[in-house]
């Protein structure tokens, strides 16, 4: 792998967001995966190894597939259900070039209620105003292409998915981007279910001021990139090796 090379760089990038999600608390075990498409090479994706917790992932851990389970590239397997849901993810929506999935505990304790739904009643929930599709029709563990498929239907033109008692999938062009959508979804999610925990009603606002709130915070794009750059400093300081490239 050469350092200046577009697939070491998406390498580095997965790793960091693997390891920043579970400095966040955004992982469970060694479960869920984060998955990018293959640069000049759509019908691959990189995707974390089965087995692996993340804050021991390197970029010479991560695999790369194709859409059939097949390993390309990489000494690990895969878990089954990242070929079923990322997979058929990329493959139906070109506008995910990269698929974080989670069950990340307060964006996941939303689709365990009745209509959880994000609510537009904090700042960092508006920049979500029409992003999110929910999928109500919990099908078992994803462990077959129809249930991926499913699930890329129901994400549609979305960016976002709730999957009804299961999880949440973020998706987006760029790591850095699509992260940054994870780490503040799930910021948003915890506000949200600590003010309904006082049983006093959401401060929902106004429709209209949502979209020009959403707006305004996409028009601060370049935040998402600061944010990702400033987690590789703090891997570089406090977990020296993180970036190896070789097995």
């Amino acid at each position: 792998m050469l350092p200046n090379d577009p697939v070491t760089q998406a390498r580095l990038d997965l790793t960091t967001a693997l390891r920043a999600a579970a400095r966040h608390g955004l992982n469970e075990g060694v479960c869920n995966h984060f998955s990018m498409a293959v640069p000049g090479r759509p019908d691959l994706f990189l995707v974390n190894p089965q087995g692996l917790h993340w804050s021991e992932i390197t970029p010479s851990d991560i695999v790369m597939a194709d859409g059939e389970g097949n390993i390309v590239e990489g000494k690990y397997p895969v878990e089954a259900t990242a070929f079923f849901i990322h997979a058929r993810i990329h493959a139906g929506n070109p506008k995910a070039q990269v698929v974080l999935h989670t069950h990340m505990p307060y964006a996941t304790a939303l689709t365990s209620i009745e209509g959880g739904r994000i609510e537009m009643c904090t700042q960092n929930a508006f920049r979500y105003w029409n992003r999110i599709a929910y999928d109500d029709a919990y099908g078992g563990v994803a462990l077959s292409n129809d249930e991926g498929e499913r699930m890329c239907r129901a994400m549609g033109d979305k960016a976002i998915l709730f999957l009804r008692n299961h999880g949440v999938i973020v998706s987006g062009p760029t790591v850095a981007q699509t992260y940054d959508d994870l780490y503040y979804l799930e910021r948003a999610a915890m506000v949200q279910v600590l003010a309904m925990q006082t049983g006093r009603p959401l401060l929902n606002i106004s429709d209209q001021l949502a979209e020009y709130t959403a707006n305004q915070i996409a028009g601060e794009a370049q935040q998402a990139f600061l944010h990702f750059d400033s987690l590789k400093r703090m891997l570089d300081r406090d977990e020296p090796g993180w970036r190896k490239l070789t097995a």
